[in-house]
């Protein structure tokens, strides 16, 4: 099966989730809670799945603040389930970088069949979702999971590509690209939000609320997150807002 990296932050005010603040009702806390809650709820679907879970986090002297970024981790994975988790440190300045570093370094190192890297800013993604890419990684080299605005929740791998700047908007489209460029078939997930701005916040809300009303499965610690931040999505000329 897969190896499934999950590349996580310390849940630092103003470091995670940091469009939040701006573009919503939470505060910078409030976005660093509902950011812990998201990967505890992703480490959780990850463990569950057929996969094998890696969590990969960035050093101390990588992110802001003072404390133990390897602890901070720890706690979110143990608080997640799992009891001893498989940590490793992020390598790399950018995103795409450190996703590159650590697919190649599975693939090519370990020796895996195949390695996928997902974020903490996808509360709907599933264990039966991890569970369907990895039967999709082997018909094909590439698999991404599309979200709104063009971004990606799931990349999952049996060879490299170009990683250099491979999450340059549109993610899914620059992914795809580099892909085709070095002939590897390319298949999709399900459609599914991401978390990073007020939009994407308030579109999470209200597809969790609907989940609930039809008493279909919810992401437990972030719909209690949710919950207590008391968020109500309103719509305006065809957006919907959040307000308190």
């Amino acid at each position: 099966m897969t190896t499934v990296a999950v590349l996580v932050d310390p849940p630092r005010p103003g470091h995670v989730l940091p469009r939040l603040p701006e573009t919503s009702p939470l505060s910078e806390r409030e976005a660093a809670d509902l950011y812990a809650a998201m990967a505890r709820d992703l480490v959780g679907a990850v463990a569950g799945s057929g996969g094998d879970l890696l969590v990969n986090y960035r050093p101390e002297d990588a992110v802001p603040g003072d404390g133990d970024a390897e602890a901070e981790v720890r706690e979110l994975a143990v608080e997640a389930g799992v009891d001893e988790p498989r940590l490793e440190v992020q390598v790399g300045e950018t995103f795409a970088g450190r996703v590159g570093n650590t697919v190649t370094h599975l693939l090519e190192s370990e020796g895996v069949a195949s390695a996928a890297a997902v974020a903490p800013t996808t509360p709907f993604l599933t264990r039966q979702h991890i569970d369907e890419a990895a039967m999709k990684l082997r018909r094909s080299e590439v698999v991404l999971g599309p979200a709104t605005g063009g971004r990606v929740y799931y990349a999952g791998f049996t060879d490299g590509i170009d990683f250099a700047d491979a999450y340059t908007d549109p993610a899914v489209g620059t992914l795809t690209d580099r892909a085709r460029d070095v002939g590897h078939e390319v298949d999709f997930l399900p459609f599914l939000p991401v978390v990073e701005t007020g939009s994407d916040l308030a579109t999470a809300v209200a597809t969790l609320n609907a989940r609930r009303r039809a008493e279909r499965i919810v992401p437990t610690h972030t719909a209690e997150t949710l919950a207590d931040l008391g968020l109500v999505v309103e719509s305006a000329d065809g957006d919907l807002t959040l307000t308190r």
